[in-house]
């Protein structure tokens, strides 16, 4: 299968991926893990990158939609993918679509997490992470035994330079302008499934899959 998930920062994208990679054994394709990956490399692309991210700002089309179609054609993902942040603008979207006809492909669904933006401020802003071992914590749903200290390496936990409220906030309008519009341009394909992203994350898995007519474990 051949998907994308939508959703706004923080509605949890990323863990629901994790379990549909392993489900239907294709990849998870993260735009944002990709990007970061440019970034800690300091890549000319992922210098530019950050200059966007810091200020909570979409990347440009040009720089994503690059980096995404190339990882789309490596060998694990010719029997389907996930893909998680991307496409993000309706631009975005057109090019994927007219990549995937260039291989005689397209998607098979479109999977958008709602989930509203006071639940998301306080998930992004009470996020750390170890400047160790890169283990995530949040200082309310799973605070450290120690403060500041990461329960699994020691190291410090650090919050990330766009996990202030003031860049959530620009996040989430950035999304609202951008990518918002997506979900109508996927509805008018046919494709559009919507997931409710609150509560349990066994709970959204259950959703989920009731979208996709799976059947969890």
């Amino acid at each position: 299968m051949r998907i994308v998930l939508i959703g706004p920062p923080g509605a949890g994208k990323g863990t629901q991926a994790r379990f549909l990679t392993e489900r239907l054994s294709v990849p998870a394709i993260s735009s944002g893990d990709l990007l970061r990956a440019e970034i800690r490399e300091g890549t000319p692309l992922g210098q530019l990158a950050k200059q966007h991210t810091d200020a909570g700002e979409l990347v440009p089309d040009e720089l994503t939609t690059t980096m995404v179609t190339h990882r789309l054609g490596e060998p694990d993902a010719a029997a389907g993918f996930l893909l998680d942040g991307f496409p993000r603008t309706v631009r975005q979207a057109e090019l994927l679509e007219e990549s995937l006809a260039e291989g005689e492909t397209a998607l098979d669904a479109v999977l958008a997490f709602d989930m509203p933006d006071d639940e998301i401020v306080q998930r992004l802003t009470g996020r750390r992470i170890c400047s160790g071992c890169g283990t995530t914590v949040h200082m309310v749903f799973s605070p450290p035994r120690v403060p500041g200290q990461c329960d699994e390496c020691g190291n410090e936990l650090t919050r990330r330079a766009d996990d202030t409220e003031e860049t959530v906030l620009r996040r989430l309008a950035v999304y609202a302008e951008q990518t918002v519009p997506l979900l109508q341009w996927y509805a008018d394909r046919g494709l559009l499934l919507r997931v409710d992203a609150l509560g349990a994350v066994s709970e959204v898995t259950d959703r989920m899959c009731a979208a996709l007519s799976l059947m969890t474990p």
